[in-house]
């Protein structure tokens, strides 16, 4: 059974463990950025602010992510508060291959319309073709690459590297209920 509930305390270590994972794999993968070691006041906020995630697969915790609805450093000039922004996708290992990016989609997307947002977005750092082409294989549009202007308070990979922002204008295509599917969960 597949469940998306907001992540809690109790799952931090799980959380930073999926994140050296992720890291480990990229480095293996040769990946164009790395993911470094993320402050663990940042998670504990998120928590705190109901904006990170959990996948569940027969109650175990296969997949994390983070929302926001404001990414202005990414974003510069096109953020706006009409958005959902979201970051950091985490796999576990042995869930890898499952295309869970397709799953947050069409929950980000019920979220972000329940929540009276116009926009799905994202970012990845670097000129990574396959990622590029997952995420367009996902729903979102390429708007291309950009090179920051101000990344001092963003974390150390944002750094000296052009960024690539996706989007999904929910004005602009109509989903049929089918493709928005994902109910929000463990929200009240």
């Amino acid at each position: 059974m597949r469940t998306i509930l907001h992540s809690h305390s109790g799952d931090m270590a799980e959380i930073f463990q999926l994140y050296r994972e992720a890291s480990a794999y990229q480095k293996a993968k040769k990946t164009v950025v790395v993911w470094p070691e993320f402050e663990r006041s940042l998670v504990e906020r998120e928590i705190r602010e109901k904006r990170q995630w959990k996948l569940l697969i027969d109650g175990e915790i296969a997949c994390v992510w983070a929302i926001t609805f404001s990414d202005e450093q990414i974003w510069e000039e096109k953020d706006n508060e009409i958005s959902l922004y979201i970051h950091r996708i985490a796999t576990k290992p042995k869930f890898r291959g499952h295309n869970f990016v397709k799953i947050i989609v069409a929950w980000a997307k019920n979220y972000a319309l329940e929540t009276g947002r116009r926009f799905v977005r994202l970012d990845t750092l670097g000129n990574n073709l396959k990622l590029i082409e997952h995420y367009t294989g996902a729903g979102f549009e390429f708007l291309g690459m950009f090179n920051l202007q101000n990344t001092d308070q963003l974390p150390a990979h944002y750094q000296g590297v052009p960024a690539c922002l996706f989007e999904i204008d929910l004005q602009k295509k109509k989903f049929s209920d089918s493709q928005v599917s994902e109910k929000p969960a463990g929200i009240t």
